[in-house]
Parts: C-alpha cells; structure tokens; sequence
C-alpha cells in the first residue's frame, strides 16, 4: 500500500496549475505586488463569502488577531479570555496587546465552555476570544449573551473555520472582528502566509487598513507607530481562486469526516454535529486513551496523523508567570492525552480513507 500524507499541498497545486499560473502572470504583468487591486477585491469576496462588511488582507492568521485586539483598544490592564487548546498564536497576539490571557475550559465539543468563560470574568476582562477549533464554531449564542450583558467584545479566533456555519450563519460574522489564518495548512491557503480580518464596525475596518501599513495615512503622513503586514497581491490572487472552490472542498472535508465516524464510532470517540451547524472539518480529532499506541501502529502502516495540540497553552513555558498548573483546566488537559488527527484534505481519494479506516479497525480487533 502506498503512505497516506496527512496535508498533500501538491497535488491540489497541480490540480489547479493553470489558473495559479495564469494569476501570477497577470499580477507580475501588471507589477502592482503589494496591496493592489487583487487584494482589494480578495478583501470585498472573502467579506461576502463570510457575511461581514469588511475584509482586511495581512500578513498573517497571527496579525490578523493582534490587529482585532489592537483595533478594539485592548492593552495593558485588559483582560481577554480565550481557550487552552489552540496554536499558540492564539495567545501570542493577546500577550503582545500587554494584556493578560485568561483561560477557560472546554466543553464536550473541544471548544470553549460558555460557562467557564462566565466564570472567568472580571472587571479588567475587555475580550471573549473563541477559537472554532477543527473547523467547529463555538457555541457562539451564549457567548454573544454574556458578551453584551457584561458590555465585552468579542474576537473570534477563525484560522481553521472558513465556510463553517452555525445556526445559519458563517465564521467571522459573529464577533466585532474575527482573525482568518491563510497559512497552506488551512483549508482555504496561499502559497504562504497570509491572513485576513472580518469586521462590521467602520472603525475597526479604517484602523487595521492603516496599523497593517505602518499607521500610514497616506504615503508621507504617518498617524500612529503601526507595523508591516501587507497581503502580497500574488497571495490574494490565489486566495481568490481557491475561495472558489471552497465549498466544494469543504463537502469533500465533511464527505470524509462522515465516512471516519461511520466506521469508527465503535472503538474510538469521534465528533458529533449538532443539529444547527455545519462544520468544515479542517481536522478530524478522535479520541482515545490509547492514543499514542494508535499513533505508532498508523505510522508503521504509513497512515500520517498529528496531535493538534500536545501541549496546552496554560502549560507552555512561555505561559508560566500567569500562574496556571496542571489540573487547572481538566478538559483541555485530558483531550492532549487523547486526541489524535486523521488525514483529511479534498486531494484524499477514497482507497485512502479506507486504508485509513481498515487501520484503525484492525489495531482495535487484532
């Protein structure tokens, strides 16, 4: 049997070559590298595909949240609470605000519990910072109540949830601004890095335009001390393709995830979808305790997973001056122990998933 890649970025370039190619020349005829007219119009379809008013391209998924804090105010003093289990960029652009991260823990769906984040409140809190973790939103309904009845903002953390839906309404749209990643492993990538911020409030839309330019009003007059994080024009051009394609891959993401749970919900835990979303499945977590045991038999099949995340973020040594120990958040802790992702990407042919399938099987009956 031939390995099972857990992300084959190749094989979608070449399935869509031609227009990448096609992109990259029009841009580099037209010699208008950095913020030009295809990163304005990336911006004005990714708002529309999300539901919000604005899009603003950056350099980055971890900008795009530094720029929403920074937009909203948030610094020293400021409070913002978000979950353990994510990459740490999610809690790199709140410590690099100088506010201090607080963390609630999680619910059945791996996502933050809105009861924990109610818990956690205090008068310094200024933010709610969900992270839609494996392309799964938050239980957002009671964590917009809790926002406004405590007057707090809300930032979601969206890196891993373009297209994905809750009660009728797509990721980026629930917040006062929400950071997108476009790094390649996400299900909607450049060829790079890149990121994204959605945003209605006109005021958070003007202020990260100027922060991701260096606080440049215009060419010679600087209104406050920003940062460089443009989105090149080449990157936008291939976001614009590939958001074309994003619900199709997304069903495919979705396709796949159902096969997994189909035939493994007997040995392992495996997601289940609640009646009023529609997740996008950029990753496919099971559970079980014999998580590492699993690991090592799939490898030695040449099935590739990965562990999203080992560590928790309160566990980090970069986290440890905020006073957080093992046995804080027992949720988050428990799913390091456990969690294990399976391939899942539009490129996986169906033999695949089945020898993905027929592994697991046979390491829980052998």
């Amino acid at each position: 049997m031939q390995p099972v890649k857990f992300v084959d970025l190749g094989e979608q370039y070449l399935a869509h070559r031609e227009e990448i190619l096609a992109a990259f020349d029009k841009v580099s005829r037209e010699g208008s590298y950095v913020l030009g007219s295809e990163v304005s119009a990336f911006e004005s379809e990714f708002a529309s595909y999300c539901g919000a008013k604005y899009a603003v391209g950056v350099g980055n998924g971890s900008d795009a949240l530094l720029l929403s804090l920074l937009a909203l105010g948030v610094g020293p003093g400021d409070e913002v609470i978000t979950a353990p289990n994510s990459f740490v960029a999610t809690a790199w652009a709140i410590a690099h605000t100088g506010a201090r991260i607080v963390f609630a823990d999680l619910g059945g769906d791996m996502n933050i519990a809105p009861e924990d984040v109610a818990s956690a409140i205090t008068e310094s809190t200024k933010v709610i910072l969900p992270v839609h973790l494996t392309g799964r939103i938050a239980d957002m309904s009671p964590i917009q109540e809790i926002a406004a009845r405590h007057g707090l903002f809300i930032v979601e953390d969206a890196a891993q949830a373009v297209g994905a839906e809750y009660k009728g309404c797509r990721a980026g749209s629930f917040g006062h601004c929400a950071g997108f990643s476009l790094h390649p492993l996400k299900n909607l990538h450049v060829h790079g890095d890149g990121g994204i911020i959605t945003t209605d409030d006109d005021r958070v839309y003007e202020y990260a335009l100027k922060y991701r330019n260096h606080g440049l009003r215009n060419r010679d007059e600087c209104e406050f001390w920003g940062i460089n994080s443009r989105l090149d024009s080449i990157q936008a051009a291939i976001g614009r393709i590939k958001l074309s394609y994003l619900d199709e891959w997304n069903e495919i993401h979705r396709s796949i995830a159902r096969r997994y749970s189909d035939a493994l919900a007997d040995l392992v835990k495996v997601p289940v979808d609640r009646p009023y979303e529609l997740p996008v499945y950029h990753r496919y977590m099971i559970r079980t305790p014999r998580r590492n045991e699993l690991q090592s038999f799939l490898t030695e099949k040449g099935i590739e997973t990965k562990v999203n995340y080992p560590v928790p973020l309160h566990l980090q040594p970069a986290a440890a001056d905020l006073g957080y120990r093992v046995g804080s958040f027992p949720v988050a802790e428990e799913l390091t122990d456990t969690i294990l992702s399976l391939p899942v990407y539009p490129e996986l042919a169906a033999h695949q998933v089945d020898q993905v399938i027929d592994a697991v099987r046979a390491f829980f009956t052998s």
